[in-house]
């Protein structure tokens, strides 16, 4: 595409293009440190129920394009949709987290039945959130990756050190494969529903990759994103891809060669001077705010925001967090920050 082509902020960054301030939006910006989330997830119910309302789902992902004006719009859902169009039972505990049954390390992934319609009120709420975005808002579409996916798929929760599939993908390997295989065809077909129903690019979140050893990570993160980021390319050639191995560390020189992203996702552990240093010439990437320093306010976030600034002047560039954020973020911290970043 011509680097003089006119497209909105975020979307031009994706393409290449780099604008005079980056383009912002943040991970987890439709969540509970709005009040207006709050209230609607206290009218709704459970957060399963709130992500297959269509409706319901399609306002939380309005609700900070409206408070803050961000560039890009992500769609609301989680990561642990696909396993349950896979067949495993999801439910959320109040404050533990997410359950998936049978888990695969006792159960054999051959006796799930699939149900791909659990995906599709999800396509629905790409749809009406598209109705009502401005053409000015980048829609992101999202899904997990294979690896972090199946982290759950096999505890059935998750862990801290993701022991259960880590120990699988050792010993067993041709078994954790074939988890991942479908993992991958799944999330290929859903992320293509979801571009074809209105997202501008899709992010792909690796956020356990960090717990892998070199080879590992070789096998169950860089091939099973790499084979997503093919199929996709082949029916959406214009749609970017924005990887995210949160974690990955010094590895990521070699996910961004080996997965063929549009777009890599820096979480706050990474140090932006080395990044531009280490990365491919001219790709464009994105974050790397620690959650922290935004709660923290004040000085101690603008030297940090002007530290990113400054380390990616020279590369195209959108300005996001390193991880999600935190519900205890002030409101004021988050309007300060769109404050700095914009100039």
């Amino acid at each position: 595409m011509d680097d003089r082509t006119v497209l909105p902020p975020l979307l031009g960054v994706l393409r290449g293009q780099r604008p005079s301030r980056p383009p912002l939006w943040l991970m987890r910006q439709a969540g509970r440190y709005l009040p207006e989330y709050r209230a609607l997830r206290a009218e709704k119910g459970g957060f399963l129920d709130l992500c297959y309302d269509s409706e319901a789902a399609a306002e939380v992902t309005l609700q900070p394009i409206r408070r803050f004006g961000f560039d890009g719009a992500i769609l609301f859902s989680d990561i642990l949709v696909v396993p349950h169009a896979l067949g495993q039972d999801l439910w959320f505990e109040a404050g533990e987290g997410p359950r998936l049954a049978p888990p695969l390390a006792q159960a054999e992934l051959a006796t799930l039945q699939a149900a791909p319609q659990r995906l599709a009120p999800v396509i629905e709420t790409v749809r009406k959130v598209k109705q009502a975005l401005s053409p000015e808002t980048t829609f992101l579409g999202f899904a997990g990756s294979p690896w972090t996916v199946a982290t759950y798929m096999v505890a059935g929760a998750g862990s801290k050190d993701h022991a259960a599939a880590r120990r699988m993908a050792y010993q067993a390997p041709a078994r954790f494969g074939a988890i991942i295989e479908s993992i991958v065809a799944t999330t290929v077909d859903y992320l293509s529903a979801q571009i074809e129903a209105g997202v501008d690019a899709v992010q792909l979140f690796d956020s356990w990759a960090g717990s892998l050893s070199p080879q590992q990570f070789c096998q169950w993160v860089i091939a099973p994103n790499a084979a997503i980021v093919t199929a996709l390319k082949a029916r959406h050639p214009e749609t970017p891809v924005i990887g995210f191995p949160k974690g990955a560390g010094a590895k990521l020189p070699d996910y961004a060669a080996g997965t063929g992203v549009d777009a890599l996702g820096l979480d706050e552990t990474i140090d932006p001077v080395w990044a531009h240093k280490a990365l491919p010439a001219g790709l464009p990437v994105q974050g790397n705010l620690d959650p922290l320093a935004l709660i923290a306010g004040g000085e101690t976030l603008d030297r940090a925001v002007d530290t990113i600034l400054e380390a990616l002047q020279d590369r195209p560039h959108i300005f996001n967090l390193g991880h999600g954020i935190l519900p205890d973020t002030p409101i004021e911290h988050v309007e300060r920050l769109v404050r700095r970043v914009r100039g």
